[in-house]
């Protein structure tokens, strides 16, 4: 770890003055002096825990977000969420997109701690992040957002995955839905893993048996019936070719719980295409709740998560940090909420679906009794 002592060496003066520099006295600091020393703390990313505050060499009222996937709508509105709370707040709201990339993301990190950023918001691409040593050594408070950082140090605040998926694979069921197959993204980010766990203990809880695939064909093996799970991304281009796959293969398939709005948007097309009608033939849930469900045909049944309360929660935390870096990191599981619609045979919403991205408040949400 730097010390004190190597920032005096490279600055060429003696401990105190930099303790002068980083706790703004008792004693006067030369100018010119002054920005030596703290020229080394940036080039020795000098960050005691005690004195994090104490180090920032100055409140920008700026913060930085990197989300992984501008083109998905999902994550759009949760940017949209995120800068309305910041701006809420007094600070404008740097956005990045990683797209999916480990290195890109890395990257974008280092810039806002280049650019002096107050506090960082980030929703990771991959859960093994080589970036979060450099980040716990500035200082700079971090909340992870909707996915899950391999960092003890670093706030998180999540949606219950799991038990969202499990809501949505049980509302198929009572539908009367028994060959319920899944349609995943990429099983090795956490939301997706969480989410095809919750789909398989819905599943097993009612006599039945999940199987697993990997974008091949994956039939019905045994009885009670063995579901099929086909992944590969959140796009709407993998959840067109996987029910494709799927559903040219199995016509037993009665439902499918999809792990993503985006996907799910391609699953409508290919069943349209091998003219396999919604809900009747097939009943379709996926997740993530964003503007475009409503205005599918069917609309979608879907898990809705929360983005409004992740967002504001996510800037709780963050602003918390800042204010108290001492603050032991935090973890917020926000619950998902069923939009049931068309496409799981529910009735069809009697108001208009909402008119502007990102809030849900004019559509009706129907439920099965």
């Amino acid at each position: 770890m730097t010390s004190r002592e190597d920032v005096a060496r490279l600055a060429e003066v003696s401990p105190s003055v930099v303790s002068y520099v980083l706790n703004k006295g008792p004693r006067p600091v030369a100018p010119a002096t002054r920005e030596r020393v703290l020229a080394a703390v940036r080039e020795l990313g000098y960050r005691p825990k005690s004195a994090a505050r104490a180090l920032r060499l100055s409140h920008t009222m700026t913060l930085g977000l990197v989300i992984p996937d501008l083109a998905n709508p999902y994550f759009v509105e949760l940017a949209t969420a995120l800068e309305d709370q910041a701006r809420a707040a007094g600070y404008a709201l740097l956005v990045a997109n990683s797209a999916g990339s480990a290195d890109r993301e890395a990257g974008y990190v280092q810039t806002f701690l280049d650019r002096q950023v107050d506090g960082l918001l980030l929703t990771p691409a991959h859960r093994g992040q080589p970036w979060h040593a450099r980040l716990a050594r500035t200082g700079v408070p971090c909340v992870a957002v909707d996915r899950e950082v391999r960092a003890a140090s670093i706030s998180h605040v999540l949606v219950d995955n799991v038990r969202g998926a499990h809501q949505a694979t049980e509302h198929l069921l009572r539908h009367g839905r028994r060959r319920i197959g899944c349609i995943a993204g990429q099983l090795g980010l956490r939301p997706t893993t969480d989410r095809v766990t919750g789909w398989r203990t819905a599943l097993e809880a009612a006599g039945l048996r999940a199987g697993s695939g990997s974008g091949g064909r994956t039939g019905w093996q045994a009885r009670p019936a063995a579901a099929p799970l086909l992944h590969g991304s959140y796009g709407r281009l993998e959840g067109y070719r996987a029910a494709l796959a799927l559903l040219a293969h199995d016509r037993s398939v009665d439902a499918l719980f999809v792990t993503s709005d985006e996907q799910a948007a391609g699953v409508l097309r290919a069943a349209h295409e091998l003219g396999i009608r919604i809900p009747d033939d097939l009943a379709v849930v996926s997740f993530d709740g964003t503007t475009a469900g409503a205005y599918s045909t069917p609309a979608l049944s879907t898990m809705r998560q929360p983005v409004e309360q992740l967002a504001r929660t996510a800037m709780m935390r963050l602003t918390g940090l800042m204010r108290d870096p001492d603050l032991p990191p935090g973890r917020d599981v926000l619950p998902a909420e069923l939009l049931a619609r068309g496409s799981c045979g529910c009735p069809a919403p009697e108001s208009a679906p909402p008119s502007h991205p990102g809030k849900h408040a004019a559509v009706e949400d129907h439920q099965m009794a």
